[in-house]
Order: C-alpha cells, then sequence, then structure tokens
C-alpha cells in the first residue's frame, strides 16, 4: 500500500477538518460593522484625504469579515448610525447604545471604530467590539497605522479582523463549554 507524503497528509486533514474554510459558527454568527468616525487632532483637521480614508475603512473590516473570517454581515444604514450616534464618539464611549442599536437590526456583534489621528505621521485604528446580548464591551482593539498608503489601511483592517475573530470564537468556546 503506498502512503501519501506527510505534508499532504496533513493539508488533506486540515481540509477535512475544514480549517481552511469559515466555521459553520462563523457563518451563523451576525456581525454589524459600523462606519468609522474620524478624531482628528492634528493641526490641519478633516483633509478631504483624511475623510477619505475614514470612509473606506468600516467596508475594509466588513470585506475582511465576511469574506475572509465568513461572518454574516448586518446592514445598519448612515442614516440609523446618525441617530443613534447622538454626538462624536457617543456609539464608540456607549456600548448599551450599540447593543441596542445592532439588537434593531438582528446582530450577534456590533464593531464600533474610530479613526484617531493624533499627528501626521501616524494614526490609530481603534474598533469595540460590543455583544449585543449583554451589551459589554467584549473587545478593544488598536491597530497603528504610519502613512497614507491604502494597502496601509487594508493591512490594519485585516488585522482587526483577526482579533475580532479571535475575541467572537472565544467567547463561543467559552459559552459551549458552559453548556
Amino acid at each position: 500500500m503506498k502512503t501519501l507524503p506527510v505534508t499532504f497528509s496533513i493539508l488533506l486533514l486540515a481540509g477535512v477538518m475544514g480549517l481552511f474554510s469559515p466555521s459553520s459558527a462563523t457563518a451563523e454568527t451576525r456581525l454589524a460593522v459600523l462606519d468609522f468616525e474620524l478624531k482628528d487632532l492634528t493641526l490641519k483637521p478633516r483633509t478631504p484625504q483624511e475623510l477619505e480614508r475614514t470612509a473606506s475603512l468600516g467596508p475594509l473590516l466588513r470585506e475582511a469579515l465576511t469574506k475572509k473570517q465568513g461572518y454574516r454581515h448586518v446592514t445598519i444604514g448612515q442614516a440609523d448610525q446618525a441617530k443613534a450616534n447622538v454626538s462624536v464618539g457617543y456609539l464608540f464611549d456607549h456600548p448599551d447604545v450599540a447593543a441596542e442599536l445592532g439588537k434593531r437590526f438582528g446582530a450577534d456583534w456590533v464593531a464600533v471604530g474610530r479613526l484617531h489621528k493624533p499627528s501626521f505621521l501616524f494614526a490609530y485604528l481603534k474598533v469595540r467590539l460590543v455583544n449585543v446580548r449583554t451589551a459589554l464591551i467584549m473587545g478593544d482593539y488598536i491597530v497603528e497605522i504610519k502613512g497614507y498608503m491604502k494597502k496601509l489601511a487594508v493591512r490594519g483592517t485585516e488585522q482587526l479582523a483577526d482579533q475580532i475573530d479571535g475575541t467572537i470564537r472565544q467567547s463561543q468556546a467559552n459559552a459551549g463549554a458552559a453548556h
């Protein structure tokens, strides 16, 4: 009997176990990623370039979480977000309000993002992950990006997606162990 090379056997086993594809748990998890807000502390705030970058972050994070991680995206329109976000940073600082917004649209989790720019040289992508059921912040993530290149924003949102995925998977594993 002929045996398969070890590396091929491992890859075959990983494929059968679903390690290279999103699990059914993530496919059933409903996640809303809100549009990012800009908190620009520089001497020349809210430039068109910075507003454009900020507007791209929510869609980039949504794509990373749905296409790469396998979550079901819940859409919450800009008008509904604006109505709930009574002032700049309100949803970011009030997980109970973010959770209520997510609940209205059938989300299990809400990711509230901010582009925090203290300098022209770097900025921080910040996301708070809110569990809609408990209204608690389950993750508070920060990724530093330097420069304006789009690939840096893409890489930063992919890092955030990995961190968010890890938190949700851990939460689901803990919930499964409790039952």
